[in-house]
C-alpha cells in the first residue's frame, strides 16, 4: 500500500545551492515532480505503471506549455537535481536509497526493534536457597550446566519490500533455501547497500540474483554490465540528484531495504 504522505524539511529545502540556482518555476515544477514520484512504480521513477511522463504529459499534469516545462526540465537537469535512465525516465537516486532504508528500518520495527536482541534464551538461575551442595557435587553441576545444549533460535522471516514484485522476492528465497542459506535482514540491507552502489533497484539486483544463481550481490559484479529496457534500472546513471533533495544536498527525506 502506498504511504500516504513523506517527510519534508523546509530548512534544508531553502539551503540547497544547486536547486536554489534554478528558476522559481523550475522549483515549483520540481516539488510537483517529487509528489508524482512518490506515487510512482517503481518509486522514485517518474512513471506511471510501465508508462513514462514525458516532458509533454508532464505539461498537462501541472497544467503549463510544452515549452516552459521543457525549460524548467533543462534548469534542473544542468544543476543535477535529477538523473535519467537509458529509458529517458526521471528519477531520483535519493529517494530510492531512503525508501530502501525505510524498508530496512520497518522490518526491524516490526519486530519489536533490533532483530539482534528477538528471541534471547533466558539463563534459568536456581534458587539461592537450595541447600549448599559438597564440593564434588558442586563440581558436577557446574560441568552440567556448562555442557547443557543452547537451543537454536527460531529463523526470522524477511518480509517482502513493498515496491519488490512477490515472483521476484519468492523465487530468490526459494533459491537461498536450495543453497541452505538462510535469509536474514542483515544480508538484505548488505544486498540493498550494493545495489545502490550498483546505481540498481532492489528488484532488479534480486531478479540478477535468481538468474545468475547468486546467494547475494555485488556492485563489481555488474559494473560492466548494461541493462536492457526490459524494466530494469540502467546502473550507469549519474550521481547528481543527491543535490536536489534532503540534507547534505536533498531536499526531501524519507524515513521509516
Amino acid at each position: 500500500m502506498k504511504r500516504p504522505s513523506f517527510q519534508f524539511y523546509p530548512s534544508d529545502w531553502l539551503r540547497d545551492t544547486a536547486l536554489r540556482s534554478c528558476s522559481t518555476g523550475a522549483r515549483g515544477l520540481w516539488m510537483d515532480m517529487i509528489c508524482f514520484m512518490h506515487e510512482g512504480t517503481p518509486y522514485g521513477h517518474l512513471k506511471v505503471g510501465d508508462k513514462v511522463i514525458l516532458p509533454s504529459n508532464l505539461a498537462r499534469m501541472v497544467g503549463d506549455s510544452i515549452e516552459v516545462v521543457s525549460d524548467w526540465l533543462i534548469e534542473l537537469s544542468q544543476a543535477g537535481v535529477y538523473e535519467k535512465t537509458d529509458e529517458g525516465v526521471i528519477y531520483s537516486k535519493r529517494m530510492i536509497r531512503d525508501e530502501n532504508l525505510r524498508i530496512v528500518r520497518a522490518a526491524g520495527g516490526i519486530k519489536g526493534g533490533n532483530p539482534a536482541l528477538m528471541d534471547k534464551n533466558k539463563v534459568n538461575l536456581k534458587d539461592k536457597q537450595n541447600t549448599t551442595p559438597s564440593s564434588s557435587s558442586s563440581s558436577s553441576s557446574s560441568s552440567s550446566i556448562s555442557k547443557k545444549e543452547i537451543k537454536p533460535k527460531a529463523s526470522t522471516i524477511v518480509e517482502c519490500p513493498s515496491f519488490v514484485s512477490v515472483t521476484v522476492w519468492h523465487d530468490f528465497l526459494r533459491m537461498r533455501k536450495t543453497m541452505n542459506k538462510p535469509f536474514s535482514e542483515t544480508a538484505l540491507k548488505l544486498i540493498i547497500h550494493e545495489a545502490e552502489k550498483a546505481g540498481w533497484s532492489l528488484e532488479n539486483a534480486l531478479a540478477e540474483c535468481c538468474a545468475r544463481g547468486w546467494q547475494s550481490f555485488k556492485a563489481d559484479w555488474v559494473k560492466d554490465k548494461t541493462l536492457s529496457k526490459t524494466g530494469q534500472t540502467n546502473q550507469t546513471v549519474m550521481s547528481g540528484l543527491t543535490r536536489g533533495l534532503v540534507g547534505g544536498g536533498s531536499n526531501v527525506k524519507l524515513l521509516s531495504r
